[in-house]
């Protein structure tokens, strides 16, 4: 089934992609949802980009203390 899409943006967006790319509009559009697709499939969730993050901190020995709430509160400002 053929993509009809009236939207002059989206037109100017893929003849500036074909002008530049030297393809067909119908190509150009291709080529855009191709890469935004593989963009998307091989994207990384949040939770696993902060893994070392995580990692590390849960690396911190224990100190075995009850959080301070008035300490921390003075640190942030928090009266």
């Amino acid at each position: 089934m053929p993509l009809n899409i009236r939207s002059e943006e989206v037109n100017e967006l893929a003849e500036r992609l074909a002008a530049r790319k030297q393809l067909n509009k119908t190509a150009a559009v291709k080529l855009a949802l191709e890469n935004e697709l593989r963009r998307a499939e091989e994207a990384i969730p949040l939770w696993e980009r902060l893994r070392p993050l995580r990692e590390k901190v849960a690396a911190y020995p224990d100190t075995g203390l009850a959080a301070d709430k008035a300490f921390f509160d003075d640190l942030a400002g928090d009266y």
